[in-house]
């Protein structure tokens, strides 16, 4: 699944790819607590491993695409 995060006063937005695996669900209840200020930091783990952290203030949107939308490079159909 990828994930993209928008984050204010920063120029670029968090773009991770999440396993396979990794429940959709879970993690929109995550994002909706950390933007209703349940939870001040919104932690989500990458297909590497890796712990990826954003302050709930700093949140502009959040957008959840499928793992079957891959992106097309070149002439390919």
């Amino acid at each position: 699944m990828d994930v993209r995060i928008g984050v204010t006063q920063a120029p670029r937005e968090i773009n991770l790819e999440l396993a396979d695996d990794a429940d959709r669900n879970d993690l929109k209840a995550r994002v909706e607590a950390a933007l209703s200020g349940a939870s001040d930091v919104l932690w989500i783990t990458d297909k590497r491993g890796n712990d990826i952290g954003v302050p709930a203030a700093k949140i502009a949107y959040v957008e959840l695409g499928s793992a079957e939308s891959t992106r097309k490079i070149g002439f390919g159909d």
